[in-house]
């Protein structure tokens, strides 16, 4: 640790930082020369990765403040003004999610766009990540920004940039961005006045002129609409907004159509303290608790979550007895949606010529089954809903006709105005499905089991190992180094058949995957394993994906595979706890 290069970075930066409460936190470190603290602050440079910056929000260039915001949009100015290629051409929208300072960040972002004379669009409050990129398109920006850190716990915040069809960037989008916030300088960054920024029209808050048409597309997203206006108000649905943005749109469009629906009073409202909630992540089932406790006094038919910028969603179902409530993944929701639009669409004779559902490497391989059955062509991309949207601005030119977006991590797309993964518009459709098997006598478990038995039985799990600071760095690159270079022979006990290393040219299904740190091992049953490090979060994932064929008593075919998955995760806790 080089003491006096930390105490010259961290000087250097109170001097640059506007926001009092991250400058007195580093003023304080400094006086009480707390290095350790301060060198996590200042090793390096909170990174602009490939669709943004995520980080716990504090004083230093590790961390997100003021500054950051400002050097980053600096940097992104700079690209949007190359790009466009004249003065005055380029425009931006901006929203933001309940989280501490997002307002804050959003405002500081807009006022540095605007002294780079680039028209910015500013919501007056929070909404939800799929209206930020449904307003890219609608207002036909250049790019957009959301301050968001999603799921991730209280102390974080975040900054996501979509490009001009609405998507997060891509190539060539990102590297170009990433180059142009390195060279950033303290002095380049531009500042004006909000009120000034207003008089010459560069700042325009907006609202309603979104919101509206937003609103509209959500409720174009049911496929029955006769049957939720002639029975929605039978069903009873809990939701839990998480103390986040989804409460904007989930609940009024639920009630307007009819349904009855009740959201929980302690999450209710927006609150970057998640103060009931260790992580505001509906994977998680601590977050679905108080929902899950609601649902039980008033019955529900379904619980619903969604985290604070309502781009995931994730749902509770009450088990055969009525008694307890069964968190369903995002792998399992993923696979019933895609077959009850799929079969709606067929019913209706809807079914489009070319039609395609898009999933991720990590997401279950029952959708693929689903898919082709109704002969429709199933595309992998890489982790990531910007693969998705890359994907399907592609389709525009092929003539290929989007379906249906989905990964594993509680992300849906059932709509293509919308790109990047929308929580809003995933609920609409799970509440009509599950109005769809009460008309039918079926519950959604019972719908579930349903699809298993015609395609088999399908199991999910993921391991993570966390490594945190600037050792953890190292660690995760050696420890996919070491699986490169000594790959699995056998997990659970089942061979290798093959190996896939997503840092070479790899095609899937006729498409290039772009290079990526991920690993994918494919066993000689066809379950997967599938390794990558997080690019929100300090850890390495492993997702195991476990199969049998259909034609088995179902129980049958559970046990087996959750044999399989047992050994295999045995296995892996092994490698990770060599670390």
């Amino acid at each position: 640790m080089d003491k006096e290069k930390i105490n010259t970075l961290a000087t250097q930066y109170v001097k640059l930082e506007k926001e009092p409460v991250f400058k007195e936190e580093v003023e304080k470190l400094l006086a009480e020369q707390k290095y350790e603290e301060l060198n996590e602050r200042f090793y390096k440079e909170l990174d602009f990765g490939t669709g943004g910056i995520r980080g716990i929000i504090g004083g230093g260039y590790n961390r997100i403040n003021s500054y950051i915001i400002r050097k980053t949009t600096q940097g992104l100015a700079n690209y949007i003004k190359k790009t466009v290629g004249k003065e005055g051409a380029g425009s931006a929208v901006i929203a933001y999610d309940s989280r501490n300072y997002s307002s804050v960040f959003a405002k500081e972002t807009a006022l540095v766009l605007c002294a780079n004379n680039i028209k910015t669009y500013l919501f007056t409050s929070l909404r939800p990540t799929p209206e930020l990129s449904f307003a890219v398109r609608y207002l036909g920006c250049t790019a957009g920004i959301v301050i968001t850190a999603s799921h991730n716990p209280a102390e974080y915040n975040g900054y996501k940039v979509a490009w001009s069809d609405g998507g997060q960037v891509v190539a060539p989008h990102d590297e170009l961005i990433i180059e142009e916030v390195r060279k950033s300088l303290p002095e380049d960054i531009k500042s004006i006045e909000e009120k000034v920024a207003i008089e010459k029209k560069l700042l325009n808050y907006i609202d309603e002129q979104v919101d509206k048409p937003y609103l509209e597309m959500v409720k174009k997203c049911f496929f029955r609409p006769e049957l939720v206006k002639e029975k929605g108000n039978s069903l009873k649905v809990v939701y839990t907004p998480l103390n986040g943005s989804g409460k904007i749109f989930i609940e009024r469009a639920l009630k307007e159509a009819g349904i009855n629906v009740t959201t929980v009073p302690e999450q209710s409202e927006p609150d970057g303290n998640f103060p009931t909630l260790k992580y505001p992540n509906p994977e998680e089932a601590s977050a679905m608790e108080m929902a899950i406790n609601l649902a039980k006094k008033l019955k529900a038919d379904i619980v619903m979550g969604t985290d604070p910028d309502s781009d995931r969603i994730g749902i509770a179902v009450p088990d055969a007895d009525a008694k307890e409530y069964i968190l369903i993944t995002g792998n399992q929701l993923g696979s019933m949606l895609a077959y009850y639009m799929l079969s709606i669409l067929d019913e209706q004779k809807k079914l489009p010529q070319n039609g395609a559902i898009i999933k991720t490497i990590v997401t279950t391989e029952l959708q693929r089954l689903i898919g082709e059955r109704f002969g429709i062509k199933v595309y992998d991309v890489l982790t990531g809903f910007k693969w998705i949207a890359d994907l399907i601005a592609n389709f525009e030119k092929t003539g290929e006709n989007f379906i249906f977006g989905t990964e594993e991590s509680y992300g849906f797309l059932v709509s293509k105005e919308v790109r990047d993964k929308d929580a809003v518009s995933a609920a609409i459709v799970t509440t009509e499905m599950t109005l769809f098997c009460r008309s039918k006598g079926m519950s959604l478990l019972d719908y579930l089991n349903y699809i298993y038995e015609k395609y088999g039985y399908f199991k999910e799990a993921q391991i993570s190992g966390v490594f945190k600071g600037q050792k953890g760095v190292e660690t995760m690159k050696n420890l996919m180094s070491n699986l490169r270079t000594k790959p699995f022979e056998k997990l659970g006990g089942i061979k290798i058949n093959k190996v896939r290393d997503y840092e070479k040219n790899i095609s899937l299904n006729g498409i290039t995957i772009p290079k990526s740190d991920v690993l994918q091992f494919v066993l000689e049953d066809g379950s997967m394993v599938t390794v990558r490090p997080s690019g929100t979060e300090p850890k390495i994932k492993f997702y195991i994906s476990c199969r049998d064929v259909p034609g088995k008593k179902l129980q049958n075919a559970k046990n087996i595979v959750d044999g399989k998955v047992e050994l295999i995760t045995k296995d892996i806790k092994l490698v990770l706890d060599k670390e």
